[in-house]
């Protein structure tokens, strides 16, 4: 009876990692950046967007969809611009920022330079007590000592996000320099790997557009994400660049981003939206390759012809490079994501408690 129960015993402990393992290994990563000290919906005319009181009832339910879901902020949260701070109410609808990011669930946040309008002193002590780190690899004082910690490590059911932050180059508030952010971020990235066995880097840029173009490009295999704020730009698609991926983080607070991740293989992550965007770039390509024909059979003089010959060969050439691209499944051993924008419209109610809050400090008509 014994040995019948030891051998009980050691199948189960042989079989549990085979069932551990097998649940699916996927993710949401629910991202924002570039808030600019938004906390009210835009007041515009017509699908007014944005506020945090929609925020909390989206992120509310996407985490109700069930699976792992990990909420960060590319920074330049805080305030409108440099010069915003001394407008009434700028602090406190900072502080309440912070204070509902916090109740977010928000994992971390980068350092923007729209977060230190009012100086470090104002956000190392707002952030003083909060689970949601402020993160800087790059920002030092005039002494050239760190400000802020360079990442952290946020474990969602199983898998581990490394995430680090990073600043602007140059002085970015009195006292307060960027170093160079490629190789910050590189070293900080590679630790994670090495040291803290991370499933995912992500990179929270704070930084200017052709500055996280320049990271992306020359982080090598060491990042697997850069979310990116700094001039407010509006969503747009997913850029690999190499081995990263380079995605915008939306404006003034009006979306959430929304990363769906397959983590089941290796390697640099595939687009599935490639695919979608292919089919689409396809119908439109059809239609120009019928007009080629039509002005073709029409023209008459042979100069003409051998132009309309020579671009419908073109068109041709490259309607076969979509057809690959989007019928080609991805390889089932690779990693896969998934962008998209989710719009904090009308569709999406507001938290009646919130709304309560932010309209004391930002009144109807005072959106953006």
């Amino acid at each position: 009876m014994r040995v019948r129960s030891a051998l009980l015993a050691l199948l189960v402990l042989l079989l549990n990692p085979l069932v551990a393992g097998a649940a699916p290994r996927k993710a949401v990563l629910l991202f924002t950046g570039d808030n600019g000290g938004e906390i009210a919906d835009c007041g515009c005319r017509q699908n007014p967007a944005g506020g945090l009181a929609r925020r909390k009832t989206l992120l509310a339910q996407e985490r109700a969809k069930g699976g792992p879901v990990l909420v960060l902020d590319a920074g330049n949260a805080l305030f409108k611009s440099p010069q915003s701070g001394s407008e009434p109410h700028a602090q406190a609808r900072a502080e309440l920022l912070l204070e509902q990011m916090e109740a977010f669930g928000t994992a971390a946040m980068a350092v923007g330079a729209r977060d230190l309008v009012l100086g470090t002193d104002f956000l190392k002590k707002a952030t003083r007590k909060a689970k949601m780190k402020v993160l800087s690899a790059n920002l030092v004082d005039a002494k050239g000592q760190p400000l802020f910690g360079a990442s952290t490590v946020v474990a969602v059911e199983g898998l581990r996000f490394g995430v680090v932050g990073l600043s602007p180059e140059g002085e970015v508030a009195p006292g307060v320099v960027g170093r160079p952010p490629v190789p910050a971020a590189v070293a900080e990235a590679r630790r994670l790997r090495e040291k803290e066995r991370v499933d995912v880097v992500v990179v929270l840029a704070a930084l200017p557009w052709p500055a996280a173009q320049a990271l992306a490009r020359d982080v090598g295999d060491a990042v697997d994400f850069i979310v990116q704020s700094h001039e407010g730009r509006i969503p747009g698609v997913a850029q690999r660049q190499g081995h990263a991926t380079l995605l915008p983080s939306g404006e003034r607070g009006r979306q959430v981003g929304r990363l769906e991740l397959s983590l089941e293989g290796s390697g640099p992550f595939v687009d599935l939206s490639e695919m979608a965007r292919a089919r689409e770039g396809l119908k439109l390509l059809d239609e120009n390759i019928q007009r080629a024909r039509e002005r073709l059979a029409a023209a008459k003089d042979d100069a003409a012809r051998r132009a309309l010959e020579e671009s419908l060969a073109g068109l041709t050439s490259r309607r076969q490079q979509l057809v690959d691209l989007g019928e080609r499944p991805p390889d089932p051993a690779s990693r896969t994501q998934l962008l998209s924008f989710l719009l904090l419209g009308p569709d999406v109610k507001d938290d009646p408690e919130l709304k309560k809050r932010v309209d004391q400090l930002a009144p109807a008509g005072e959106g953006p």
